[in-house]
C-alpha cells in the first residue's frame, strides 16, 4: 500500500468525493420527510436512483442481458439494502443525520460477528474485543438512561443491522453484471418493494418535492459512481479508512440546513465506533488476506 502513489491518491480523491456527496443525499431525504411518508421518500429515493443511472448504463455501453447469477440472493441484497434505507430515513426524520449516522457505522462490527458463520472469515479475540468497544460507542450515543433518550434513534440500529446483512450478501455473490448494472438492478428491487407501502401513504408531490426528490437520487446515482471509479485506482484496504468521511460532510451540512451542532457525549461515541469500526475493519482484512475486495465498490452508502 502506498499513499503516495499518484495512482492511489486519485482514488482516494474519487473516494473523498463520493463521500462527500453522500450527506446531501441525507439532507434531501430529511427535508422531503417534513412533507411526506418515510415509505414515499425511500421509493422516490430509488426511483430517482435508477432514473440517474440509465444514462451512465447508455454512455458505458452496457449490455443488459447481462444478468447477475443467483437472483434470490440477489433479491435478498436488494431487500436488505431497502429495509436500511427505509429505517435510516426514519431515523433521520426526527434525529440528527450525524447522530443517525454514527449508529449506522456499527454495521462493519455486526459484519465481523457474522462473517465467520455467513463467509467463512475468521474472527479472533482482537476483533471481539473491537467489537465489544465499538458497543460501548453505541451506548454512549444513544445514552439510554439519559432524559435525551429517544427510541426512535434506535432504528439506526436496525438500520445498520440491515445494512450488514447487505454487505454480507454482497460479498456472497459473484457478479457478471458491470457495477453500474448491478447498482441499477438494486434500485429497482427497492422500487418494486416500496411501491406498494409508499402508494398506500401516497401524497402528490409538488414542484419543490419533484425537485428534492431528483436531486436525492442524482447524489445518489453520482456518489456511487465515484466511489465505483475510486476502485479503479486504488484497493479497499486503502480506500477503506475513507468510508468515514461522509460523517464530516453530514455534520457540516448539518450545521448549515438545520444549525445542528453535536454535543461532546454524540463526539465521544463518534470517535468510539469510528475508532473500533477502522480497528475491526482492518483486522478482518488482515486475518482473510482482503477477502472479496472487489465487491467492496458494490456496497452503496447510505
Amino acid at each position: 500500500m502506498s499513499f503516495f502513489d499518484k495512482t492511489v491518491l486519485k482514488g482516494i480523491g474519487l473516494m473523498l468525493m463520493g463521500m462527500s456527496t453522500v450527506p446531501f443525499l441525507d439532507i434531501f431525504a430529511k427535508l422531503l420527510s417534513e412533507d411526506y411518508s418515510v415509505m414515499q421518500v425511500t421509493w422516490t429515493r430509488f426511483f430517482f436512483h435508477a432514473f440517474w443511472l440509465i444514462p451512465i448504463i447508455f454512455w458505458k455501453k452496457v449490455k443488459w442481458k447481462r444478468v447477475p447469477e443467483s437472483l434470490g440472493l440477489q433479491f435478498l441484497r436488494g431487500l436488505m439494502l431497502t429495509l436500511a434505507t427505509l429505517f435510516f430515513f426514519a431515523a433521520i426524520k426526527s434525529n440528527p443525520i450525524p447522530n443517525a449516522l454514527t449508529l449506522l457505522f456499527i454495521s462493519p462490527l455486526i459484519v465481523a460477528v457474522l462473517s465467520p458463520m455467513l463467509l467463512g472469515e475468521r474472527f479472533d479475540l482482537f476483533i471481539g474485543v473491537g467489537v465489544l468497544i465499538g458497543f460501548v460507542g453505541v451506548v454512549i450515543v444513544l445514552q439510554p438512561t439519559g432524559d435525551d433518550f429517544k427510541p426512535s434513534l434506535l432504528l439506526a440500529v436496525v438500520a445498520g443491522v440491515c445494512y450488514a446483512l447487505y454487505i454480507i450478501f454482497t460479498k456472497k455473490l459473484s457478479f457478471r453484471a458491470p457495477p453500474v448494472l448491478t447498482l441499477f438492478y438494486s434500485a429497482i428491487v427497492g422500487i418494486l418493494i416500496m411501491s406498494p407501502l409508499a402508494f398506500a401513504a401516497w401524497s402528490a408531490p409538488d414542484l419543490k418535492g419533484l425537485l428534492l426528490g431528483a436531486a436525492m437520487g442524482f447524489f445518489a446515482a453520482a456518489s456511487h459512481f465515484m466511489i465505483i471509479k475510486a476502485f479503479e485506482f486504488a484497493s479497499a484496504s486503502e480506500l477503506s479508512p475513507f468510508n468515514y468521511f461522509e460523517i464530516v460532510g453530514a455534520i457540516t451540512l448539518s450545521y448549515i440546513v438545520f444549525g445542528y451542532v453535536p454535543n461532546m457525549q454524540a463526539m465521544l461515541g463518534l470517535f468510539v465506533i469510528i475508532g473500533s469500526g477502522l480497528y475491526v475493519s482492518w483486522r478482518v482484512m488482515k486475518n482473510n488476506q482482503g477477502g472479496d475486495q472487489d465487491k467492496e465498490k458494490l456496497i452503496e452508502p447510505l
